[in-house]
């Protein structure tokens, strides 16, 4: 006999809305889509958003695409290639394809489920989970679903608790003490507080569960509204909570933690500068976030690569990484690494340092080049003797200084930078 908790998932779809730009990462996102921007030292951020559904049980999945989703598509394709059509599981890419129009893209969140109805009805699921695909966490979707249909709710709205005033740049919902939402607002300047704390507020993760018939039918009618601008938080959401049952899931009840103890870990990396920390941070001796849980694995595509390899041991020529995530492939040639987080196939020379920095995949740093506080971009090849991080003046010439002070280096400002000396 087929247990609930396996039936419930199987008939269960997970649509991953990936079609975003993330232009606050600025040049981070100039040849991919924010989804597609590596994380975690062999990641992707959308891996996590998948990795939560496959977790769950989850085996029916969709991705929506739009903006530069080359670098995307290329790593699903690679990395999530071992669905099977024939045990009923599926993953599929759904790139803007003016579908419904020659002249129509994806005009917002709902109408990029909206244009993919007949691909979903064909999947024959009862439920459909909506997810963002541009956040760092860990989520077992499973229990969310539960309360969704223990509820009878027309929404179930994953939410986060925030100190009021920094809910103001999500959708904040009042709630009564059932967890009912009694009203949305998007990006509100004085959000409300929570029934139990008034100091805190509940901010909408972009994470919604529906009935697919009800969701199909409300998508129908929102395409043929003009004054509807066919999104989630802004349309929606609020008009279900006006007029149907809404109620709020909270993260604390379904993340994925260490221990009861350890903090529900979410982070929205869309800034350089959250970007940076965030990554930074799991070089921490017990990291918030916790990679390396068997029982809760991010998948990924992991390229064929060897080990790591640390080369040199004299005094001043050493090659050496202290409190430091280095991925495969990687060849530290005599130099300091210092609360760092290399990716694959990076490649340091000798008398260089690198400290606090975030460095993707296959750069080469040469020889005397001192880093510090540093996001670089792949592919980047750091010139002999640069210095980076030690003049906030001099870097912001040639380089990106962020607001809290990281410097993002990309190929394009180094060769803008060697053409002009």
């Amino acid at each position: 006999m087929v247990d609930s908790t396996s039936q419930l998932m199987r008939n269960s779809m997970a649509f991953v809305l990936a079609g975003g730009r993330g232009s606050r990462l600025k040049e981070l996102t100039d040849r991919r889509a924010k989804p597609a921007v590596y994380f975690g030292g062999k990641t992707r951020i959308i891996d996590f958003a998948l990795s939560n559904a496959l977790n769950s049980g989850i085996r029916k999945m969709a991705i929506a695409t739009q903006y530069k989703a080359h670098s995307l598509i290329r790593h699903c394709q690679r990395g999530w290639n071992f669905f099977r059509a024939e045990r009923n599981e599926y993953l599929d890419i759904l790139p803007a394809s003016q579908r419904m129009s020659e002249t129509q893209w994806y005009r917002g969140t709902a109408d990029a489920v909206a244009q993919n109805i007949d691909i979903i009805d064909s999947y024959g699921v009862e439920y459909v989970l909506i997810l963002a695909g541009d956040h760092i966490y860990k989520m077992d979707y499973e229990r969310m679903i539960r309360q969704h249909v223990a509820t009878g709710a027309d929404v179930t709205v994953g939410c986060l608790t925030v100190p009021r005033m920094e809910a103001t740049a999500f959708g904040v919902m009042a709630v009564d003490a059932a967890d009912k939402i009694t009203s949305f607002l998007e990006k509100p300047a004085d959000p409300p507080g929570t029934p139990s704390d008034p100091a805190v507020a509940l901010a909408s993760m972009g994470i919604y569960v529906f009935s697919w018939p009800f969701l199909r039918d409300l998508l129908l009618r929102d395409m043929d509204d003009p004054n509807s601008s066919h999104d989630f938080g802004s349309d929606l959401i609020p008009a279900i909570v006006k007029n149907g049952k809404a109620v709020a899931h909270r993260f604390t009840d379904s993340c994925v933690r260490r221990s009861a103890e350890a903090p529900a870990y979410w982070r929205d990396v869309g800034t350089v500068d959250a970007f940076w920390k965030a990554n930074v941070d799991l070089t921490d001796f017990t990291p918030e976030l916790d990679l390396w849980d068997k029982d809760w694995p991010i998948w990924t595509y992991s390229e064929s690569v060897p080990p790591a390899k640390f080369v040199h041991d004299e005094a001043d020529r050493r090659g050496v990484a202290i409190s430091s995530m280095v991925a495969g492939g990687c060849i530290i040639s005599g130099t300091e690494i210092r609360q760092s987080l290399l990716f694959t196939m990076v490649r340091t020379n000798s008398f260089a340092s690198l400290d606090q920095a975030v460095v993707l995949p296959y750069v080469n740093v040469a020889r005397h080049a001192r880093l510090r506080k540093v996001v670089i971009d792949r592919g980047v090849q750091i010139p002999e003797g640069l210095v980076v991080g030690e003049d906030p003046e001099e870097d912001a010439r040639w380089f990106r200084v962020s607001e809290g002070g990281v410097t993002l280096i990309t190929q394009d400002m180094i060769d803008r930078r060697e053409a002009a000396l």
